[in-house]
C-alpha cells in the first residue's frame, strides 16, 4: 500500500498551503514513501476522495479540505487527525504502517 496525499496546489488558503507543507515535510523527513495527488489538476481524484472520506469526517457545509490522507484505499485521515497522531508520537500506526 501507498500514502497517498490528497493536497490542492491552487488553494487559496495559506492555512491549507501550509498544512499541506508540514504533512510532505514530515513523510520527506521521515521516509515514508508517498504519492502527492493534486485534487486540483485531477477531477476524477477529487471525486474519488471526497467519494472515499468516511460521513463521520464530511464537514456540514461544503466539501473537505485538504490535505487528505489515505494508505492505498483506506482512510487514515485529515490535517486535524495527522497533527494529533504527531502530537503523541503515533504516526506509524495513523498511517497503518509498521514503524
Amino acid at each position: 500500500m501507498v500514502i497517498r496525499l490528497y493536497v490542492a496546489s491552487s488553494s487559496g488558503s495559506l492555512a491549507v498551503k501550509k498544512r499541506q507543507q508540514e504533512v510532505v515535510g514530515f513523510l520527506e523527513a521521515n521516509r515514508i514513501s508517498f504519492e502527492e495527488v493534486d485534487i486540483t489538476m485531477l477531477e476524477d481524484q477529487r471525486l474519488w476522495m471526497y467519494k472515499n472520506i468516511p460521513e463521520e469526517k464530511r464537514p456540514e457545509k461544503g466539501n473537505p479540505l485538504p490535505p487528505q490522507i489515505f494508505n492505498g484505499m483506506v482512510y487514515c485521515g485529515d490535517y486535524e487527525d495527522f497533527f494529533l497522531a504527531k502530537e503523541a508520537n503515533t504516526v506509524f500506526s495513523f498511517l497503518g504502517l509498521n514503524s
